[in-house]
């Protein structure tokens, strides 16, 4: 039976970088993007192929369950051991200036997304008692930053249903983490002042996207079974 790993958002940045390592793990990774198939035939091609794209707005209850349930009729003897809920946007303002839209928007990708791709995903791993959660969280929802006010409250609300879920699911083999990137190379962070921001950190750098691929690697790992309900921060001892 081949393993399978959906990692939402995993058209670009570090949603791609995950999904080049796990190929290299030997999974079946499945390609969510939402609707740039171009960036998401890339990382097709960049893991030879090695999975296949499926596209849905993580956001839209509906057109997620409907997606799911069709990879499941034809992948009747499979199921999705691993999931990496990558998938979110920012729309940074001070919170006086932010449009409702802009508030919504940002907790409906990484909040709400978050439940819509893992409810419906959960029956199958509990029936094979194993399976592996990982949520791509962040600095800002741990710290809070300002003008993401928006940012950090999807990012604080899916470190706590990180571990509600945790507990909820161990009994049954499956393990729920979630990592907190600090400044990562890709291209949500171009038009960052690096040389500035990086004075804050005490690693003096940004991270790379292959350090957070890895971490999410080693999670989803055998090794990692007695590992759930913990927040790994990534930031270079930017905030501890």
């Amino acid at each position: 039976m081949s393993k399978y790993a959906l990692i939402t958002g995993g058209s670009r940045g570090i949603g791609r970088t995950i999904c080049v390592r796990l190929a290299q793990e030997g999974y079946q990774v499945i390609v969510n993007y939402a609707s740039n198939e171009a960036e998401a035939q890339k990382t097709l091609e960049m893991i030879n192929r090695q999975g296949e794209l499926l596209p849905f707005d993580v956001s839209d209850a509906e057109q997620t369950k409907a997606a799911l349930a069709n990879w499941q009729k034809s992948h009747p003897e499979d199921y999705i051991e691993v999931i990496v809920n990558n998938a979110g946007i920012r729309r940074d303002n001070v919170m006086a200036l932010m449009p409702d839209e802009d508030w919504h928007r940002v907790l409906d990708v990484t909040l709400t997304g978050f439940f819509n791709v893992t409810q419906p995903l959960l029956p199958a791993m509990q029936l094979h008692k194993h399976g592996r959660i990982v949520n791509m969280a962040s600095v800002s929802g741990l710290k809070g930053l300002p003008g993401q006010t928006n940012y950090s409250a999807a990012k604080g609300g899916l470190i706590a249903a990180t571990k509600a879920l945790a507990q909820e699911v161990a009994r049954r083999g499956i393990t729920v983490n979630a990592v907190a990137p600090g400044f990562i190379k890709t291209d949500m962070t171009e038009g960052l002042d690096e040389a500035a921001l990086k004075k804050s950190i005490p690693a003096n750098r940004f991270g790379n996207p292959e350090e957070v691929a890895d971490l999410v690697a080693f999670l989803v790992s055998p090794n990692a079974g007695y590992i759930t309900g913990n927040v790994i921060s990534i930031n270079g001892g930017l905030y501890t």
